[in-house]
């Protein structure tokens, strides 16, 4: 009985979490693709997280390599890390 609560309550957990998140607005996508063309790269818009803070792009293919790049609010470049 307490493992099936344990259970249920995580489960609970993991649901609400995924409650939260954002959706990426066609606006913010364009906005970002710009950016991306600016600096020679492409993604996959379904790589696109929205965070509290801005924005995270996950696999990011630039002319010199693979990155994944976090966006403040203000769509500029916070962090780039080369994977």
């Amino acid at each position: 009985m307490f493992r099936t609560l344990i259970i249920a309550v995580a489960g609970l957990g993991l649901s609400a979490g995924a409650a939260v998140a954002e959706e990426v607005t066609a606006e913010e996508v364009t906005k970002i693709n710009a950016l991306l063309a600016e600096m020679q790269c492409e993604m996959d818009e379904d790589d696109i997280e929205k965070e509290d803070d801005g924005y995270e792009l996950d696999d990011v293919f630039c002319s010199d390599g693979q990155y994944d790049i976090d966006l403040d609010a203000n769509f500029e470049v916070t962090n780039k890390k080369k994977e």
